[in-house]
C-alpha cells in the first residue's frame, strides 16, 4: 500500500515546464514558441505514421530511445489518434526538408512534405531530449520530458555540405558510417569523399585492378613531415593505405540515404593523380615510372595526358563504375592545381591543341574537362569541380566549386552556373582552431568557432539573380595532418555545428552569443556520443596595446565563447579558481608572464594560457625601419618588434613581421645613452609557409644614428629543410658598450633551398621581437 501511495503521488506530479535557457538546438530553428509543460515519453508511448517511408525515420528514432530506456517502442501504420503518440501527418505544401514539430502535453505532431523533413523533425525532437539519449547502452532514473514547443523550421541552403579527404589518409569504412551518423545529428545532407589524390586511390575499379593493387598503397613515412617525405625507393614495399570496395560503397551510400546524406565522389583530374599513374603510367605524357607519394608535393606536374583519346576513355570507364554506385546528381572530378608542363613540351598535347584550334595549355584545360562534362551528361549527371575550372571557358552545365575565397563562385554565379561556396578562409576545417602551439599539427591558417558561425555563402555584392544559383556552402577537411578519426573529430567539432546553422538558420535567428551558450550545452551531448571535440573556443586569448607615455603594455584577456569567468595571475603561477577574475587591462611596466584559464561553473577549461612580456631596454622605444617590411604581415605595427610580446609558430598570429627575399635592416633609438651586453632577434621557421631562419644576424651601435660600428654576430646552425615548425632567439653577447643606437640587420635566406617542395621560390624572413640587455 505504500509503495502504491507513492507511485499514485509520483504519477500526479506535474510535469516539468522548461525554461528557453534549458533548450540547446543545433542548427537553431527558424520560429519557435514554448508552453507551459512537457511530453513524457514512456514504453507506451507509440509512433503513427502514414507510409513505409515513415516508418523507416520513425523505426530509427525508436531505436535510438530503445537503447537507452530498454523499451520496445511500437511504430505503426495508420491507427486512431490519440494520447501519448508520435503522429506523423504529410502536408504536401511545405517544402522538401522543411516540418513542423507540435509538441503538446498528451501527444505530439509532425507535420512534413517529403520523408527528409520528417527525419530533421525527428533529429530536432532527439535534441530536446535528455543528452542521456545519445549514450549506447540503457540509463536508468531518467525522466524521458521534453518541453511544450511548437517549431516551424526549414533550412536556408539546399546544399549542406561536409568534405572528407580519405586520400591523404584512408579512413575504413566503419569511421565513414559513424561520422555520417554525427554530420546527420547537424541536419547536414552533403558528404563529399575526395578519393583520389597523389597520395592513394581509394576505390576499386573492376576494370582497372591496379588502381587499388597499386594506386591505394605508399611506402611509410608517417614519422616524417608531411612535406619532408622522400619518394619511393626501387625496391622499397608499399604498405601503408587502404581502398574501399563496391560493397563497401553501397552500403555507405545505403547507410547516408537512411540518414538523407547524399555522398558525392571525387574522382581527380587531370592533376593530383600520381597514384592512378604509378598504376597506368601510359596515360601520362611522360611514359612513367610513377609511385604513389608518401607525401606533399608541389607544384603537381605528372597530370593526364590531355593528347590521347586512351586517356580518356580510360576515365570515361573509371567513372561509368563509379556513376553505377552513387546516385548522386553530382559527379567531382577535381579540376584543381594542374601544372602543365609536360602538356607544353608533349608532343600529343601539341598536336591536339592544333586540331582544336586551342591557343594555350588553359584552353586545352578547359578542353579536358569540358569533353568530361559531355560524358558525365551522357550519364544524366551533374560535373562539379573546383573553380579553376573556370579557366580557359567553363563547361556549358557545370557547377563550381569555389575555393580560392568567394571570387569564382562569384564569376561563375554571375554566368549562370550554380555555386557551392567553400572559401578556404571560412571552410577549411585542416586549418588551426585555437593558439598553433596548443594544438595538434595542422596544415596551417586560423579558423576558429566564431569564424565558421559567421560564413554567409552569399557575398553581399552579388545580385539577387545571381545569389539564387548559390546553392549553400561546404567545409572541407583535408587530411594531410590528420591520419585517424579521433584527430578527424577533433578538427570537425563543434566547427560543424557552426557550419550547420550558418546553413540552416536564417540570418535573422543567428546570433553568436546565444549560439556560445547552446554550443557549451551541446558539447555534453558531444561527450555522451563520445566525439573527440575540441575545447579550442574556451581558451584565453591576449591582446597587447602600448602606452607611449607611460612606457606600459596594457594586456586585454577575452575568451571566444561568451560570458566565461577568467582567471589569472602575472607572476607564471598556474591559475585557480581562486585566482584574479579578469575584468580590465592588465597594465605591465616590467617583464611578467600572464597565465590564464576560464572558468565554467567553477570547472577549469583543459588549457591554460601562458604569454611571457619581456620588458626590456628596447621596449616602447622609436624604432625606424630602413628595409620595410611587407604589408601582408605588419604584426602590430610601427611597434611590433619592441612592445614586449612573443610570437607563436603560428605565422599568422598577429606578432610577426614578415620580409620576402629582403633583409630585416632596422634602427633603435634608446633615447638616452645605455650600457647595454646583448641583442636578441627571435624568428620563426615553417618552411611549409617558405618561412625560414635568417643566414645570420648582424649588430651595430653608434652614438648619434649615423655612424655604426659592428659589434657582433651570429650565425644560424638550423637546417632549412628541417621539416618542422621552430622558434630560434639569434642572441649576440658581447662586452659592455654604451650606446644610444642600435641598428640590427638580420640576412634572408633569399629563396627555398634544394630539395624543397616550394624549391627556387622567394624565402620569408619573419622576426617577433628585438630584445636589448
Amino acid at each position: 500500500m505504500i509503495v502504491l501511495c507513492i507511485y499514485s503521488i509520483w504519477s500526479c506530479k506535474p510535469n516539468k515546464t522548461f525554461t528557453e535557457s534549458e533548450i540547446s538546438l543545433i542548427p537553431q530553428v527558424k520560429q519557435m514558441s514554448m508552453g507551459k509543460s512537457s511530453f513524457r515519453f514512456n514504453e507506451s508511448t507509440r509512433f503513427v505514421v502514414e507510409n513505409v517511408d515513415q516508418k523507416v525515420i520513425a523505426v530509427q528514432f525508436a531505436e535510438l530511445m530503445n537503447k537507452t530506456t530498454g523499451w520496445k517502442s511500437q511504430v505503426l501504420i495508420g491507427g486512431i489518434e490519440g494520447g501519448n503518440q508520435v503522429n506523423f501527418k504529410t502536408e504536401l505544401l511545405m517544402g522538401p526538408e522543411a516540418y513542423l514539430l507540435e509538441v503538446k502535453k498528451n501527444r505530439i505532431e509532425v507535420k512534413a512534405a517529403k520523408p527528409a523533413g520528417f527525419f530533421y523533425a525527428m533529429q530536432t525532437l532527439r535534441q530536446l531530449l535528455p543528452i542521456e539519449i545519445e549514450r549506447d547502452r540503457k540509463q536508468e532514473q531518467i525522466e524521458w520530458l521534453i518541453p511544450v514547443i511548437s517549431i516551424t523550421d526549414s533550412p536556408a541552403f539546399k546544399w549542406r555540405g561536409f568534405m572528407l579527404d580519405v586520400s591523404r589518409h584512408f579512413f575504413p569504412k566503419e569511421d565513414i558510417l559513424r561520422m555520417i551518423d554525427h554530420l546527420a545529428l547537424h541536419k547536414i545532407n552533403t558528404l563529399h569523399l575526395h578519393l583520389v589524390d597523389d597520395q592513394g586511390w581509394r576505390i576499386e575499379i573492376k576494370k582497372y585492378p591496379k588502381l587499388t593493387d597499386v594506386g591505394a598503397w605508399r611506402v611509410d613515412r608517417e614519422h616524417m613531415h608531411w612535406n619532408s617525405r622522400p619518394k619511393q625507393e626501387p625496391g622499397e614495399k608499399a604498405t601503408y593505405g587502404g581502398f574501399y570496395t563496391q560493397e563497401d560503397i553501397k552500403e555507405m551510400v545505403a547507410y547516408a540515404q537512411k540518414r538523407f546524406i547524399t555522398i558525392v565522389p571525387e574522382i581527380e583530374m587531370p592533376a593530383h593523380v600520381t597514384s592512378a599513374l604509378a598504376a597506368y603510367p601510359q596515360y601520362s605524357c611522360t611514359g612513367g615510372p610513377f609511385t604513389v607519394l608518401p607525401g606533399g608535393v608541389w607544384p603537381i606536374t605528372d597530370i593526364y595526358c590531355a593528347g590521347k583519346d586512351s586517356t580518356f576513355l580510360f576515365l570515361e570507364d573509371v567513372l561509368s563504375e563509379v556513376i553505377e554506385l552513387y546516385p548522386s546528381r553530382y559527379i567531382h572530378i577535381g579540376g584543381d592545381e594542374a601544372t602543365k608542363t609536360e602538356w607544353e613540351k608533349c608532343p600529343n598535347c601539341k598536336k591536339r591543341m592544333k586540331s582544336e584550334g586551342l591557343k594555350n595549355v588553359g584552353e586545352l584545360q578547359s578542353y579536358f574537362i569540358k569533353r568530361m562534362e559531355k560524358f558525365i551528361n551522357s550519364k544524366g549527371k551533374i560535373l562539379l569541380g573546383w573553380d579553376e575550372i573556370l579557366e580557359g571557358g567553363l563547361p556549358a552545365e557545370a557547377t563550381v566549386m569555389s575555393w580560392r575565397g568567394f571570387k569564382g563562385g562569384v564569376e561563375a554565379a554571375n554566368l549562370g552556373h550554380d555555386v557551392v561556396m567553400t572559401p578556404s578562409s571560412d571552410c577549411y576545417f585542416d586549418y588551426y582552431q585555437g593558439p598553433m602551439d596548443q594544438e595538434p599539427l595542422a596544415i596551417g591558417g586560423y579558423l576558429p568557432l566564431s569564424k565558421v558561425y559567421n560564413f554567409n555563402p552569399v557575398p553581399e555584392d552579388l545580385n539577387a539573380e545571381a545569389a539564387k544559383h548559390i546553392l549553400g556552402g561546404q567545409t572541407n577537411l583535408w587530411t594531410e595532418y590528420v591520419s585517424d578519426l579521433e584527430h578527424a573529430e577533433y578538427m570537425t567539432f563543434p566547427r560543424i555545428a557552426a557550419l550547420a546553422e550558418a546553413l540552416w538558420s536564417p540570418k535573422e535567428a543567428r546570433n553568436w552569443e546565444y549560439f556560445s551558450h547552446r554550443i557549451q550545452q551541446f558539447m555534453k551531448r558531444y561527450d555522451q556520443m563520445g566525439i573527440n571535440y575540441s575545447k579550442s573556443a574556451f581558451q584565453v586569448s591576449a591582446q597587447t596595446q602600448i602606452d607611449q607615455e607611460k612606457k606600459q603594455l596594457a594586456v586585454s584577456l577575452k575568451s571566444e565563447l561568451a560570458d566565461l569567468e577568467i582567471h589569472y595571475t602575472t607572476n607564471g603561477i598556474e591559475p585557480t579558481n581562486l585566482s584574479p577574475i579578469y575584468s580590465e587591462p592588465i597594465l605591465l611596466d616590467k617583464t611578467a608572464t600572464i597565465k590564464a584559464i576560464t572558468f565554467d561553473h567553477g570547472m577549469p577549461s583543459e588549457k591554460i594560457l601562458s604569454v611571457s612580456f619581456n620588458i626590456n631596454k628596447a621596449t616602447v622605444k622609436p624604432i625606424k625601419y630602413l628595409v620595410p617590411f611587407s604589408e601582408y604581415y605588419k604584426g602590430q605595427g610601427e611597434y611590433s618588434l619592441v612592445n614586449g610580446v612573443r610570437g607563436t609558430i603560428n605565422h599568422r598570429d598577429g606578432e610577426w613581421q614578415g620580409w620576402v627575399s629582403t633583409n630585416m635592416e632596422v634602427v633603435i633609438d634608446l633615447q638616452e645613452t645605455t650600457e647595454i651586453r646583448s641583442i636578441s632577434v627571435g624568428s620563426l621557421q615553417s618552411d611549409g609557409a617558405l618561412i625560414f631562419f635568417p643566414k645570420k644576424v648582424e649588430v651595430f651601435v653608434s652614438a648619434e644614428g649615423t655612424n655604426f660600428k659592428k659589434v657582433g654576430e651570429t650565425l644560424n646552425d638550423i637546417n632549412p629543410l628541417s621539416g618542422e615548425k621552430q622558434l630560434k632567439d639569434f642572441k649576440v653577447s658581447f662586452d659592455p658598450i654604451s650606446a644610444h643606437f642600435i641598428k640590427v640587420v638580420a640576412f634572408n635566406l633569399g629563396k627555398a633551398p634544394k630539395d624543397h617542395t616550394g624549391e627556387g621560390k622567394a624565402a620569408w624572413l619573419f622576426v617577433d621581437e628585438i630584445v636589448v640587455e
